[in-house]
C-alpha cells in the first residue's frame, strides 16, 4: 500500500482497551468494508494491552484495497472525570448527575481538571492547557459536577 493511496472511508469506534472482539459492534462496522476483523482485533488488543480497562476511540482509515490503519484517542472526557472523582464508570457516556443543573454529582478542583487536560491535550482543539481546562470544565458542568477553584 502506498502512502499516496486515497482512503475511501474513516470509521470511529469506541472500544474498551484490550477487549476488542469480532462478535461485538466491531464485526458489522468493519466487515461491511471488507476489513479482516480478526487482524484489527488482535492489533487493537495488542496496542491497548497495557492500558486500564477504559474505552478508547479508534479512528480507522480504510483503503480501497481493503487494508486499514488506525490511530487511538484518549478515553472520553466524561470517563476520565468519573475516574478522577471515583464515580461509577458506566457504559453510558456522560451520566454524572441524573438532573444536571439542579442535582450535583460531585465536585472537581482545578488540579484535577489540569490532570485530565494533560491526558486529553492532543485530542482537544485548544492552543493552551488553560483552554483545555475550560473545555473539560464545561463537560464537567454538563454532567452536573461542581467546578471548584476555576
Amino acid at each position: 500500500m502506498s502512502n499516496k493511496e486515497k482512503a475511501y472511508k474513516t470509521i470511529r469506534l469506541q472500544i474498551v482497551s484490550g477487549k476488542a472482539a469480532p462478535s461485538s459492534s466491531i464485526g458489522p462496522a468493519l466487515g461491511q468494508h471488507g476489513i479482516n476483523i480478526m487482524n484489527f482485533c488482535k492489533e487493537f488488543n495488542q496496542r491497548t494491552a497495557n492500558n486500564e480497562e477504559l474505552p478508547v476511540t479508534a479512528v480507522i482509515t480504510v483503503y480501497p484495497n481493503k487494508t486499514f490503519k488506525f490511530t487511538l484517542k484518549q478515553p472520553p472526557t466524561s470517563t476520565l472525570i468519573k475516574k478522577v472523582l471515583g464515580l461509577k464508570l458506566t457504559k453510558k457516556p456522560g451520566s454524572g448527575s441524573k438532573n444536571p443543573g439542579t442535582q450535583v454529582a460531585g465536585s472537581i478542583t482545578d488540579t484535577q481538571l489540569r490532570e485530565i487536560a494533560k491526558i486529553k491535550e492532543n485530542d482537544l482543539n485548544s492552543y493552551s492547557i488553560d483552554e483545555a481546562i475550560k473545555i473539560i470544565a464545561g463537560t464537567a458542568k454538563s454532567m452536573g459536577i461542581d467546578v471548584k477553584d476555576l
